[in-house]
């Protein structure tokens, strides 16, 4: 084998010294000495024919823009790159389901939901790249703080039902001082739906009869599909809570 071809991208890591690969590094000075690419050929373990594994993960992460653009994949954007199977792709999103849960869970004073930009901030890690509706009630204290955030109902990409019953009772159960609905869009646009006004009356008229203010009703999608670019939609700001 040719020294030109030694040092191909597709063998970069047999180029490296064996002191400087990501696994030996990893063991001698911890996880925080490894570049995202190294990182994630770690998940990776293993590459393909005529592509070694740190091409591979350098290829992902330029796919996606970094590695932060991965969290928002499924299945289906794993698998086009040559030499990543089913197993390796649902391997990746169950890491990255665990990066969107320890983000919309780390640790500190409890994330302030007051205004429908907050509340978007907060949603959109958890609801990034799903491909059904999912419908949450995120319960607040006195402080509009977040006591607790519950996942109501799932449904499919076209339509999710959220019945008040179901959603008072989660806000009753956890002692709210206030409650925030939100749900996702699949499509990306959170524009809403005639369905989606239809909800959010039903559910500011449950609210008052409840005496459990109705902060805001926000809808979830992507900037990119945004009309007005935004990425979300407030009833509040709308006039309609």
């Amino acid at each position: 084998m040719s020294e030109e071809l030694d040092q191909s991208p597709s063998n970069r890591l047999r180029a490296l010294a064996v002191a400087e690969r990501p696994q030996e590094r990893l063991q001698r000075f911890g996880a925080a000495s490894l570049s995202d690419g190294e990182l994630l050929a770690m998940l990776l373990r293993s590459g393909t024919r005529g592509q070694d594994v740190m091409t591979l993960a350098t290829r992902l992460i330029q796919e996606a823009g970094s590695l932060a653009g991965l969290i928002t994949w499924q299945e289906r954007d794993f698998r086009r790159l040559k030499g990543i199977g089913r197993v390796k792709a649902l391997q990746l999103m169950a890491v990255m389901e665990v990066a969107r849960r320890v983000i919309g869970q780390q640790a500190g004073e409890a994330p302030l939901l007051n205004r429908p930009d907050l509340i978007h901030e907060y949603c959109q890690h958890f609801a990034a790249g799903l491909e059904v509706e999912k419908f949450w009630v995120l319960c607040l204290n006195a402080k509009r703080r977040l006591l607790k955030r519950v996942e109501v109902t799932s449904g499919t990409a076209m339509a999710t039902l959220a019945h008040p019953r179901e959603i008072f009772r989660v806000a009753v159960r956890e002692g709210a001082a206030a409650i925030v609905c939100v749900h996702n869009h699949p499509s990306g646009d959170p524009s809403p739906s005639p369905d989606d006004f239809r909800v959010t009356r039903t559910l500011r008229e449950a609210a008052r009869t409840m005496e459990i203010p109705l902060e805001d009703h926000v809808i979830i999608g992507r900037r990119a599909s945004d009309p007005v670019g935004r990425g979300y939609h407030s009833f509040r700001e709308a006039g309609m809570v």
